[in-house]
């Protein structure tokens, strides 16, 4: 398989699933919360706080494919490595407020690596050749004269 391709399917998977979580936040978020790792989650009035981080979730996972679709590779890899501090930071969050360190570790830092995999190979990959335009019937043929 080739780096470029592997580097879309785990970008577009990143994509889709944190555009997928982001949902289950607005959707469902007090089921959605308990699976966060923390002890405890905002309830009644509290609970558009759980809204605001579904929002953002769709909206990182829009930037992936935005920036997928649009061939933005290297800039996809840059954010990528940016992004990987949200699950790091998430992990730390889980760690320090007596979470479960599975979920820490097992969620929340495991996306971490794979964000950062996923940004690292997208960053290795070689800028793409454009190919030659096929002359035309349309393409003006020069003839260069010789000289003898």
């Amino acid at each position: 398989m080739k780096l470029r391709t592997l580097t879309t399917i785990l970008a577009a998977l990143g994509g889709a699933f944190i555009i997928y979580v982001g949902l289950a936040y607005l959707l469902a978020p007090q089921s959605t919360a308990s699976g966060f790792g923390l002890p405890g989650w905002p309830e009644h009035e509290g609970t558009g706080f759980l809204a605001v981080k579904g929002v953002r979730d769709i909206g990182t996972g829009l930037v992936i494919f935005a920036l997928l679709l649009t061939g933005h590779r290297r800039a996809l890899g840059w954010t990528m490595l940016a992004m990987t501090f949200i699950p790091a930071g998430d992990m730390t969050v889980v760690l320090s407020n007596d979470g479960s360190a599975g979920t820490a570790f097992g969620v929340h830092g495991l996306t971490a690596c794979l964000v950062a995999l996923t940004a690292g190979l997208l960053l290795r990959e070689g800028p793409t050749q454009a190919a030659a335009p096929l002359p035309t019937s349309t393409t003006p043929r020069v003839s260069v004269p010789t000289t003898r």
